[in-house]
């Protein structure tokens, strides 16, 4: 894998990118569209490629690791080959699935013992397993197994935590090192950086993920109950200590806003379900602010969904059509929705990439971000 830092915004600290995968090529700063189970809810691939303009997407190895199983995954040749999608695939590690399920969890240095969200069956994770598992999914890049603390920590658990995280990390990485890609193709290992809220602890993750000379780096344990402001500060804390010359992704973040200022903050990679999880209930996103196309208001707007929109779906629908669609409960309105708002996420930051490029961009996005936190 090979990333290239092509221009760097004059007034922040955005950079415009290029990372080369065996799968394909990802301009930078992007926004991956998350396909959780092998599937992006909603939405067929053939859109996800060619209409919403999507470079890469997620899996997410925990849930891939219950369905379909390892032993599918493999027979198939890994997941590009079982959900016929030929760009690249980003796998996390399942951390943060881990932590949702608090009350199903035991950690210990060895690694985590989970319960099954399905039927309650235990699973044991280790580093090791871990990337083993991720080897047998055979996405481009992976993430390190880490531990995923709760935005309202406090500093003791905070390092404590930090230190199994490391631990796990270097563990992970030895083992790594020590095994080859299953199906011809090159895997990258991306270590997290963690340290909650705490300054102190995010410089320390991020000196020691970078003495260990990756690929690139994942800021986590961000959007997860800390206040905006502070996930922002985070950010800001690492920036300086991830080398230049490699890409970072800010896990699960977030809103359109949240996009622009991690981008201004030196981040080149983001996910989240927002698009696809708050299109399935009404809500969609455009330059203009945020719409619930489920209130009355747009009941006889027969405008286009959106006159700005990239996808198909803005100019074909209108608004008083799709509101018809979800008050009815047809599935239909979900898959427009999810469209729209995936469309527009590549779409914010196709032009962040322009303006980058343009030199102008914190003076664009300053003008565009109090509209998008708008509520139409």
């Amino acid at each position: 894998m090979k990333f290239e830092l092509l221009h760097t915004d004059p007034q922040s600290c955005a950079r415009r990118g290029r990372l080369h995968t065996d799968h394909g090529t990802i301009e930078t700063p992007i926004f991956m569209p998350v396909g959780t189970l092998g599937s992006v809810k909603g939405v067929y691939h053939r859109d996800l490629a060619d209409d919403i303009k999507a470079e890469i997407c997620l899996g997410n190895t925990y849930h891939l690791y219950l369905r379909p199983g390892l032993d599918t995954l493999y027979k198939a040749g890994g997941l590009h080959k079982f959900i016929s999608w030929e760009k690249p695939i980003l796998t996390d590690s399942g951390g943060f699935q881990v932590f949702s399920l608090a009350e199903n969890r035991k950690l210990t240095p060895d690694g985590c013992t989970v319960r099954s969200h399905i039927d309650g069956s235990k699973h044991i994770f280790t580093p090791e397993n871990n990337v083993d598992t991720q080897r047998k999914i055979g996405a481009d890049i992976i993430m390190a197994l880490d531990e995923c603390t709760p935005g309202d920590a406090d500093y003791t658990y905070a390092a404590k935590s930090l230190k199994l995280t490391q631990a796990w990390l270097e563990r992970g990485i030895k083992h790594f090192d020590e095994t080859e890609p299953l199906y011809g193709y090159h895997q990258a290992y991306f270590p997290i950086v963690q340290g909650c809220v705490y300054p102190d602890l995010r410089r320390q993750a991020a000196e020691h993920a970078v003495s260990l000379d990756r690929e690139g780096y994942a800021i986590g344990g961000l959007a997860v109950g800390e206040p905006t402001e502070k996930m922002y500060e985070m950010i800001e804390v690492v920036h300086p200590i991830l080398p230049a010359d490699k890409p970072r992704y800010l896990m699960g973040v977030g809103t359109p806003a949240n996009i622009l200022e991690g981008i201004a903050r030196g981040v080149d990679m983001f996910d989240c379900v927002m698009p696809t999880r708050n299109g399935r209930n009404g809500m969609l996103f455009t330059w203009e602010g945020t719409i619930n196309i489920r209130n009355k208001k747009w009941a006889n707007d027969f405008t286009p969904l959106d006159p700005q929109g990239k996808s198909f779906v803005d100019k074909t629908y209108t608004k008083a059509y799709l509101r018809h669609m979800f008050i009815a409960g047809e599935m239909l309105a979900a898959q427009i929705a999810s469209e729209h708002n995936l469309a527009f996420y590549l779409d914010l930051v196709t032009q962040a990439r322009a303006h980058i490029e343009a030199g102008d961009f914190n003076s664009w996005k300053n003008s565009v971000v109090k509209k998008l936190e708008t509520r139409i």
